[in-house]
Formats: structure tokens, C-alpha cells, sequence
């Protein structure tokens, strides 16, 4: 029977927020998804804007692609919901997620993963 579990964002020690790098080619790594093949993580990810200005976010998904990227909008002083349960299967290799904004150090990510172990 499987189990569900709740963790940090492995990026996030103790759950506490990580700020992004600036949007320069280098991604701050929020979370990096299990190698267990057979588990599955549903991610959540919220952004909070500290600055005065709107912020765009990048956050990529296993890769620097444009097929692999997202981008949100998160406006001035506000705290959006980016990844709302989105699942992803464990892989073999590294899975990461990074994320980098318009501003180094303006934008704080945080959440958490439900872990399901089909074990």
C-alpha cells in the first residue's frame, strides 16, 4: 500500500525560504526530485516578492530548455502560488527544480512536496 508523506523543498533547509539568483543564466536549485523510480512527489511552490517592483520568475523543470521553463509573473509586494501540486515521477537521474528572478534576492521561494512512496 502506498504511503504519503510531507516534506521541505530540499532546497529550503527546515522549510525555511531560499532567494533566487538573478535571472543571469545561473538557477538557484529549489528541490531536487527522488530517484526512487516507482515514487512520485506532488510539489508545491509559493514566491513572495519583497521588492517594490514587479518580478518575473523562471523555474525549470529538469532542464534549461525552453521546453522545461516557466515563467510567473509575481507582481510588487505579494506572494503567489507558482506550482500548485504539479506531479512529477521519481527518475533515475537527477530531476531538479531551479528557479531564478528579474533581481537577485527579491523573490523568497518556499513549500513543500507530498511524497507518495508506492512502496
Amino acid at each position: 500500500m502506498a504511503t504519503i508523506s510531507r516534506n521541505h523543498l530540499s532546497g529550503c533547509t527546515n522549510g525555511i525560504p531560499v532567494g533566487l539568483a538573478a535571472d543571469s543564466g545561473t538557477f538557484t536549485t529549489i528541490h531536487s526530485i527522488t530517484t526512487t523510480t516507482a515514487d512520485f512527489e506532488e510539489v508545491y511552490i509559493w514566491l513572495a516578492n519583497t521588492d517594490q517592483q514587479t518580478q518575473i520568475v523562471t523555474l525549470t523543470f529538469g532542464g534549461t530548455s525552453a521546453n522545461n521553463k516557466v515563467l510567473v509573473q509575481v507582481p510588487a509586494e505579494s506572494t503567489v502560488l507558482a506550482v500548485p501540486g504539479w506531479t512529477f515521477q521519481g527518475a533515475s537521474g537527477p530531476n531538479t527544480i531551479t528557479g531564478a528572478a528579474t533581481t537577485a534576492d527579491k523573490v523568497n521561494v518556499f513549500g513543500y512536496i507530498n511524497l507518495i512512496d508506492a512502496a
